[in-house]
């Protein structure tokens, strides 16, 4: 990872704006994601808790980000609100509809208003398309029609993603493309409908650790010019002090901590938190070679998960007797700062 992302002198992202409209742009309440489990196809045999009690907002033109280990539930969630796996239990509201509510045609209305970029930009883009067909193909789904209009949304988003002259680029193939270029491609589609979201999953995490650095720079110059509401997913803590505005910490479908980036990362209190930040990357020579301990074992089975709070068979802190038994709630810290965790009660 770049020293520039890890750099600690870096300042949070920040994008708060006066003429944000009033109210959260999405709203998370009690969401519940189960998977059914047959056994050979006959029968029930329990349940996959992908996520399990998640509760947030989102305001408009914030960026946030969700992070955690892998299968601590983050893509079903993120699945959840691009509106392609339904809520077992729980909302999802949009600017004051609720997700469930939604026929196919206010789906296609509502998937208008999101913007997805997706992990391996490769896998994303289809290889049988050129760039331009890749780009006309969300506006010509929605119903822009006018071969003019989406010709300019075209040069005004290729533009925007610095992927100039746009005559060198706009009749290539994903394969002629480098890493980063097939992103920004992947970013500019994202981008083509003028959502009011955007939902970034891992977006990095598959590019050299020179193209990163523009990638996010990228977008969170789009965030911002076009006060973009973002949903980044991560498991790197390193990256999120560079982008995010407030950081979600998820555990085995649970939020386990809530703060603002300078909260979390400079008094981060739920003991899965503090091990996360233990194993975060270091560009310093020197820590690198210092042993660091990190919790022992693995993430629960989310098919049956431990009682009580999730993470007590791996932390050394936790309180017998309570811990293994009752789930904890979020504890207010300061304002803006919960962790769901018995030590802070």
């Amino acid at each position: 990872m770049s020293a520039e992302i890890l750099d600690t002198t870096a300042q949070p992202a920040s994008n708060l704006d006066m003429t944000r409209p009033s109210g959260p742009l999405l709203s998370i309440k009690n969401l519940h994601v189960w998977f059914e489990l047959r056994r050979f196809g006959f029968g029930h045999a329990g349940y996959v808790r992908a996520v399990d009690g998640v509760t947030f907002d989102l305001d408009y033109g914030e960026a946030i980000a969700i992070v955690g280990e892998s299968g601590c539930g983050k893509s079903t969630l993120m699945k959840t609100i691009l509106g392609l796996y339904p809520p077992t239990d729980g909302t999802v509201v949009f600017e004051d509809e609720d997700l469930s509510d939604f026929n196919p045609r206010k789906l296609q209305w509502y998937r208008s208003q999101l913007g997805y970029v997706q992990q391996d930009p490769y896998g994303a883009l289809p290889p049988f398309m050129n760039v331009e067909h890749i780009l006309s193909e969300p506006m010509i789904i929605n119903g822009i029609k006018d071969k003019a209009e989406r010709r300019e949304r075209i040069e005004k988003v290729m533009t925007e993603v610095k992927m100039t002259p746009i005559s060198d680029f706009v009749n290539k193939f994903p394969h002629m493309l480098s890493g980063g270029q097939q992103q920004r491609i992947v970013i500019a589609r994202a981008m083509i409908l003028e959502p009011k979201m955007i939902v970034a999953d891992e977006p990095v995490s598959m590019l050299d650790a020179s193209v990163r650095v523009e990638i996010l720079k990228l977008l969170r110059g789009l965030q911002e010019s076009h006060n973009l509401a973002v949903i980044y997913i991560t498991h790197d803590l390193s990256t999120v002090r560079y982008f995010s505005e407030r950081i979600f910490v998820m555990y085995a479908g649970n939020l386990v901590e809530k703060a603002s980036v300078m909260q979390l990362l400079d008094n981060p209190s739920h003991p899965y938190t503090q091990a996360l930040l233990t194993g975060t990357s270091d560009p310093d020579y020197n820590n690198a070679l210092t042993y660091k301990e990190v919790p022992p074992g693995e993430p629960p089975s989310l098919i049956n998960p431990p009682p009580g709070c999730r993470f007590h068979p791996r932390c050394a802190q936790a309180i017998e007797g309570l811990c293994e038994v009752k789930d904890p709630p979020d504890f207010d810290l300061e304002p803006g700062h919960q962790s769901a965790c018995w030590l802070h009660e």
